[in-house]
Parts: structure tokens; sequence; C-alpha cells
């Protein structure tokens, strides 16, 4: 099993969190953790999940409640490049449908000042 890798990096309006590897049970609260950090730091950001390998339940409900205390806030949080065979879960709970979700984080920062408006 590969570790979960983290990792932030600030590009204009946004903080991007790209994540890599699985994110499950197992890895849920690391990765919760690294979005309260990131919240802290940024209203707008954006989930690079491009290179997720597998994602369940637990991590999904780790994204809903981030993504509902930054709108709550006026901010926002998409999703970027996630892949249906790895992330599927988004589309069985139907929230690829409710979150925002883009193909690429370049496509996701584009959308950020119509979302938010800047920081």
């Amino acid at each position: 099993m590969d570790a979960l890798r983290l990792a932030t990096e600030d590009q204009g309006a946004s903080l991007v969190v790209k994540v890599e590897g699985d994110l499950d049970i197992v890895t849920s609260r690391q990765f919760d953790e690294c979005l309260a950090q990131a919240r802290r730091r940024h209203r707008h950001i954006i989930l690079d999940l491009a290179g997720v390998d597998f994602m369940d339940t637990s991590a999904l409900a780790v994204i809903v409640n981030h993504w509902k205390k930054l709108v709550s806030q006026g901010g926002s949080l998409a999703l970027a490049g996630p892949r249906y065979r790895s992330t599927k879960t988004l589309w069985i709970t139907g929230l690829a449908h409710r979150l925002p979700l883009y193909e690429s984080v370049e496509d996701a920062k584009q959308a950020v000042p119509a979302a938010g408006g800047g920081e």
C-alpha cells in the first residue's frame, strides 16, 4: 500500500492541495488535518486528486465537511482531476454533481474568481 502524500502550494487566488495515494479510513485523519491547516491559510482551496489511487467514504466525508465550512465562510473548495476509477465514490454518492469538479487544476483556478471573487 502506498503512503498518502500531501503537498500544498499557493497559486494566485487559490491554495492547491495535491493528494497522492489512497484516501481511506487509515489516512482520513491526516487528510482532515491537512485541510484544516489549509483552511486557516486560505479561503479558496483546490484539491488536486489526479494522483489519488483510491477514495472511500471516510475521505469523502472529510471533503464534504471542509467544503461546507469554506462555503459558509464565503470561500470555495474545488476538486480537480479526479479519475473515475479511483474516486468512484464521488459519483456513486452523487457528490460529483454537487461539488465543483474540474478536469484540471488550471480549469479550477480559472473558475475561482467566479466562485468567490479572490481572497
